[in-house]
C-alpha cells in the first residue's frame, strides 16, 4: 500500500505514534510518507525526521498549520490535497483533530476525481479532550460528526476514547477499531537514575491539560516538612507561566525546568515518574516510564486505567493537589514497595503493548475497510459545473 500520515504538531506522544507506525509499515514493504506542520517544532523534531527520512519512500512534507481554527485551514487543506494528489495513495491516515480533518477532506476530493483513497482517523484525544459543554467543544464535535461520512475507518488507542467518541459524536457510522499504542523492545531497557537525579520527574508538553500546576502546588505543600525535588522535562505554551508559578510558590531550589529532551535521556533525571494530567487518551509517557521500570504516580483519567489494569498500581484523582501530595508522601516513604509495583507493571506492559501488534492490527484494518462514497456536497458540484 501507499500510505500518507497527516498530523499537525510533530511533538509529543502523537508524533511518536506516527513515527513508530510509519517505520514499521515501511519495514513491512509499504510505501509510506508523513505530512506535518512546519509551524510547530522543538529541538528534537528535526533529528527525529532526519532519522526516519531514509525509510520513507513517499518522503516528508511540511506545510504551515496553525493550532487554532481559522481561515488558514482552507489553504492547509488545499496543500494537503495537492501533495496527496502527487503520490497515487491508497490510504490517507489523519492523526489528531486537524490532521484527521485535512486527511478526510483531501481523500474525499481525490476520490471524487477518480482516485479511490481510503481515509482513516485516529483522534489521539484531540477534540474529545475539550471541556464538555463549552462552545468550542460543541463546534468541534459538530465538525467531527460531519466528517464521519468521509471516513473509511476510525482507530482509537483506548476503549476510553472509543466510548467518548460514541457518546459525543456518533454511536454508529464509520467502522471502528480499538488498537492500543505499542512499544519497541528497546523501550524495555531499565532506566538508570543519574547520581544527581531528583526525587520526581515529569515528561510532557507544558500546557494546562497536563496538570503540572497541580504538581507544583503539591510540592509547595510538602516543602515545609519534607522538601521534594523535581525535574520538569518538556516545552510548550505554558512553560513561562509554570516557571513563574514555581517561583511564586518558593520552589526555585527544588524544581528544575530542563526543556525538551529525548525521553530515554529524561528518564535518568528523576526516580519516580509523575503524570498529573487532567485528561489523556492513551499516553505514551505512561507506557514508556512503566517499560523503563520507573515507579509511577498517575491520575485516573482517559486510557491510563487500561494501561495499569490487573496490576497493583493505584491511580489518583486529577486536579487535586492535596491528594497528589499525599500520594507523593506515601510513595517516597516506601521506596521498596514502589519498586515492586513498578516491576510488576513493567512485566504486564511487556506482554500486552508492542509496536508489532499495533502495526499489524492497523494494516489489517486498512485492508479490510472499503473507501467511503465520495459524493461532493451539492454546492461544490454546482460550483464545478459553473467553472466548466
Amino acid at each position: 500500500m501507499r500510505i500518507l500520515h497527516c498530523l499537525r504538531a510533530p511533538v509529543g506522544g502523537l508524533f511518536r505514534h506516527v513515527l513508530d507506525l510509519a517505520e514499521e509499515q515501511a519495514a513491512h514493504g509499504h510505501d509510506v510518507g508523513i505530512l506535518a506542520a512546519s509551524t510547530t517544532e522543538d529541538r528534537l523534531t528535526s533529528a527525529k525526521f532526519a532519522a526516519i527520512a531514509p525509510k520513507l519512500r513517499l518522503g516528508i512534507a511540511r506545510i504551515p498549520i496553525n493550532r487554532q481554527p481559522g481561515l488558514s485551514d482552507l489553504a492547509a487543506v488545499r496543500a494537503v490535497r495537492a501533495h496527496a494528489a502527487t503520490l497515487d495513495l491508497d490510504v490517507l491516515h489523519g492523526h489528531g483533530a486537524k490532521g484527521g480533518a485535512y486527511a478526510r477532506f483531501a481523500a474525499r476530493r481525490l476520490s471524487a476525481r477518480g482516485h479511490h483513497v481510503k481515509s482513516f482517523y485516529t483522534p489521539h484525544g484531540g477534540s474529545l479532550n475539550f471541556k464538555p459543554g463549552s462552545l468550542e467543544q460543541r463546534i468541534l464535535l459538530m465538525i467531527e460528526g460531519g466528517l464521519e461520512s468521509m471516513t473509511s475507518g476510525l482507530i482509537f488507542e483506548s476503549a476510553y476514547a472509543a466510548r467518548v467518541y460514541r457518546s459525543r459524536v456518533s454511536a454508529k457510522g464509520a467502522p471502528q477499531r480499538i488498537i492500543p499504542n505499542g512499544l519497541k523492545p528497546t523501550d524495555f531497557t531499565p532506566a538508570k537514575p543519574r547520581p544527581d537525579a531528583t526525587d520526581l520527574l515529569f515528561v510532557g508538553e507544558l500546557r494546562s491539560i497536563k496538570g503540572v500546576d497541580f504538581l507544583l502546588k503539591a510540592l509547595a505543600e510538602l516543602k515545609f516538612d519534607h522538601p521534594v525535588t523535581a525535574t520538569i522535562v518538556g516545552s510548550g505554551p505554558d512553560a513561562e507561566p509554570l516557571k513563574k508559578l514555581a517561583s511564586t510558590l518558593g520552589l526555585d531550589n527544588l524544581v528544575t525546568f530542563a526543556g525538551a529532551l529525548p525521553v530515554r535521556e529524561a528518564f535518568g533525571l528523576g526516580r519516580i515518574m509523575v503524570v498529573p494530567s487532567l485528561a489523556e487518551s492513551f499516553p505514551y509517557v505512561v507506557l514508556e516510564a512503566a517499560a523503563a521500570g520507573l515507579p509511577l504516580i498517575a491520575t485516573n483519567v482517559g486510557g491510563i486505567p487500561e494501561i495499569v489494569a490487573d496490576t497493583d498500581t493505584v491511580l489518583i484523582e486529577p486536579g487535586n493537589a492535596a491528594g497528589l501530595a499525599s500520594a507523593l508522601r506515601a510513595t517516597l516513604g516506601d521506596a521498596e514497595a514502589a519498586r515492586g509495583r513498578a516491576k510488576r507493571l513493567r512485566a504486564k506492559i511487556e506482554s500486552r503493548f508492542t509496536v508489532a501488534a499495533m502495526t499489524g492490527a492497523v494494516l489489517d484494518f486498512y485492508a479490510e475497510t472499503s473507501p467511503r462514497p465520495a459524493r461532493l456536497p451539492s454546492w461544490e458540484l454546482k460550483l464545478q459545473s459553473h467553472r466548466q
